[in-house]
């Protein structure tokens, strides 16, 4: 069953006709880009994620953390969170009982509720990663969470509850494989959304060798936990939709079993080509990245090298972690930012439009903070000026930086690179609130205009500690468009769609994607900082069938719904 355009986009003006709802409030003397506080407590964002143990990481299953996911399960027109959640290494050792992944609803009023149990999500497991679609097309958007064991995929019931249904429809895994980053794709363009999953390494916690140990157990001379390499690295995993809730593992013969000894992390899709068909990027630690070109008949070739994407200006791999596509520099074609480990930069690659990239890390001003140790990644333009931003959430892997003294702290501060439009960033991290300064051992990273009132916040799954919700409380002039996509012939939540918003001076393009940052899915929704820009002339929209449509909008600084079918062609 598809899902008339117009129903969250109603349900949103009436709610907000009401008068009942109040956007999150703007607080009077913080002006400029941005200025990012943490409400989590406040909010109601209160459970603390359990990576094995708190003080101390002997073992790399422990030292990795679990993403965040935004869905609106009830499709109320306000975005919803999930928070990955891990176990302890040995059961009991939590005071409050078996840590379980969290779902909290949006109360409308800048506070959420945890319905994690009335939701039927308990469920104790080692969580990493967290994607969203909705892979049945029946209107509302479904969860697959990968781990280490089994992964699962919850069911969307339309009653606010979710039925876990990774076993019968075949996309558990072998439950050998450690998962990490995943994503909804229709990577065969059959309307029916699949899913690609990244896999670490094939993890025994028996067969690991204790820190300081072996060779690869030592960092800096130091005696660390072991990992990756000398660990076995696992294949990554797509797995095809066959319809009436059936998946099968293609991962062998559509070619992406062939990028083997790689350790992977986040997934990130894109249409870096431009040929309307998707495309797979793959941050891996230790490793090249990969990017998985579509051959348009259910294969993929890794090109990552030959499109000067797996590894930095200098031709050395790095220890890629997370990843974020967007058109940081407006030429409509789709960039891609991966975070690293300490002791490098972040990298930016510039799409060049012809099927290549350039690493312009120290052109774009970000060959800098080689000493932090970067996951989850974002664009987000968040002071809407129509040059996406980069926000970023750090921490290291080792707790005995702190200790040992080797250059580098265990929990780090978030950074938030301001796009200059000239295809520069500038780091206003410390100038940026409160939010932004408080160290800790980020890992996932999610983003969602969460009051619908058009200013981007984040949330952060801080590795063995509380949340964090980072609310931009600065105030600007800037003028916004929010999209909410729905698709008809092409899968309900039309991830894989292409949109280009014209106005009167320029134009924006971005992509619906799931998963992305560091194992971690934001907001469905496409959210364009339109700078002065007061009016849209039109948006056309490639739907992911790669049929075109162009639509009329009526006014900015608003959220609309786009239904497939419905525009002009």
């Amino acid at each position: 069953m598809k899902v008339p355009g117009f129903v969250a986009l109603l349900v949103f003006a009436a709610v907000m006709a009401s008068g009942q709802v109040k956007p999150y409030p703007t607080f009077a003397g913080h002006s400029g880009p941005a200025w990012f506080v943490d409400v989590a407590g406040k909010a109601g964002l209160t459970v603390k994620n359990v990576n094995g143990s708190a003080t101390t990481k002997q073992y790399i299953i422990e030292a990795t953390g679990s993403g965040a996911a935004i869905i609106d399960y009830d499709r109320d027109g306000w975005p919803d969170i999930f928070l990955v959640n891990g176990q302890e290494l040995q059961a009991g050792q939590s005071k409050s009982g078996k840590p379980t992944s969290h779902l909290f609803h949006n109360n409308r009023n800048g506070t959420f509720s945890d319905v994690t149990a009335k939701a039927g999500l308990v469920s104790t497991g080692w969580g990493q990663g967290a994607c969203v679609g909705d892979y049945d097309n029946d209107g509302f958007d479904d969860i697959y969470v990968t781990q280490y064991g089994r992964n699962r995929l919850y069911h969307n019931e339309h009653n606010g509850t979710f039925k876990e249904v990774a076993t019968q429809s075949g996309t558990a895994g072998t439950g050998h494989e450690w998962g990490t980053g995943c994503a909804f794709i229709d990577y065969d363009r059959d309307g029916k959304l699949d899913i690609i999953v990244a896999n670490y390494v094939h993890f025994d916690l028996a067969k690991t060798p204790k820190p300081g140990e072996t060779a690869g157990c030592m960092w800096k001379g130091a005696p660390v936990m072991c990992g990756p390499r000398g660990l076995e690295s696992a294949p990554n995993v797509l797995f095809h939709n066959l319809g009436g809730g059936k998946f099968a593992d293609v991962s062998k013969s559509s070619g992406i079993e062939r990028t083997n000894g790689h350790y992977c992390f986040s997934v990130t899709t894109l249409d870096y080509d431009k040929d309307g068909w998707p495309d797979i990027y793959i941050a891996c630690d230790s490793t090249p990245a990969i990017l998985y070109r579509n051959n348009h008949d259910g294969t993929f070739t890794d090109v990552a090298a030959d499109a000067n994407a797996a590894y930095n200006e200098d031709g050395r791999e790095q220890a890629g972690m997370g990843s974020t596509a967007g058109d940081y520099d407006g030429d409509g074609n789709i960039d891609i930012f991966k975070t690293n480990f300490s002791d490098d930069t972040s990298t930016l690659y510039k799409n060049n439009g012809d099927g290549t990239y350039t690493d312009v890390t120290y052109a774009a001003g970000l060959g800098i903070n080689a000493d932090a140790l970067g996951w989850g990644a974002m664009f987000a333009d968040v002071d809407n000026d129509g040059h996406p931003d980069l926000l970023v959430v750090n921490g290291h892997v080792y707790p005995e930086v702190d200790s040992a003294r080797l250059g580098a702290s265990f929990r780090e501060r978030r950074f938030l690179y301001l796009n200059q439009g000239n295809g520069k960033f500038r780091d206003v991290s410390a100038i940026s609130g409160p939010g932004l300064q408080v160290p800790q051992s980020g890992r996932g990273l999610a983003v969602a205009d969460f009051w619908n009132d058009g200013r981007l916040s984040a949330v952060v799954n801080n590795l063995s500690d509380l949340p964090m919700l980072l609310v931009n409380q600065a105030s600007n002039p800037n003028h916004w468009l929010g999209l909410r996509l729905i698709g008809t012939t092409s899968n309900a939540s039309a991830i894989g769609a292409r949109v280009t918003v014209h106005g009167s001076r320029r134009a924006w393009v971005d992509e619906v994607r799931s998963g992305s940052s560091y194992n971690s899915s934001s907001d469905l929704r496409l959210h364009f900082g339109l700078g002065t820009e007061n009016s849209v002339t039109s948006v056309e929209v490639r739907w992911p069938n790669e049929a075109i449509e162009r639509f009329s909008i009526a006014g900015v600084d608003r959220l609309v719904t786009l239904t497939e079918g419905q525009g002009k062609h």
